[in-house]
């Protein structure tokens, strides 16, 4: 389950596209690049691109339901995860554009909390 959340959590740092997170999402490329972005981004900026790519991801999740369906769901999984995040954990995801092990447990949590489906292996 951990390679497959850590690139739900990729996906969360790259495009705001659909097609850019979903590719994202099928397989974490070996020379990945942070968006440079990240490093300047307040933590809203942030929390909005957590938001957007939980949406996109989440829809081809669960086929039924459109992006539009999940933005609140979405929107409660990236505030409560980037709440959750200390300043270290922060600065590892500004650096390498991915949760690092200890925010990662919090991005589960709150896809729990938020009642929205954790990805299958």
């Amino acid at each position: 389950m951990t390679s497959i959340v850590r690139t739900l959590l990729v996906a969360a740092a790259l495009s705001l596209s659909a097609t850019a997170a979903w590719a994202a999402a099928s397989n974490m490329p070996t020379q990945y690049q942070p968006d440079p972005a990240l490093k300047t981004e307040s933590i809203g900026q942030l929390r909005a691109r957590v938001s957007q790519a939980c949406t996109v991801i989440q829809a081809r999740l669960q086929s039924e339901a459109s992006e539009a369906s999940l933005s609140r769901a979405c929107e409660c999984y990236a505030g409560r995860t980037m709440r959750s995040l200390s300043p270290d954990e922060v600065q590892a995801y500004r650096d390498t554009g991915v949760f690092n092990d200890s925010a990662r447990q919090k991005a589960l949590a709150a896809l729990d909390a938020c009642k929205l489906p954790r990805p299958q292996i």
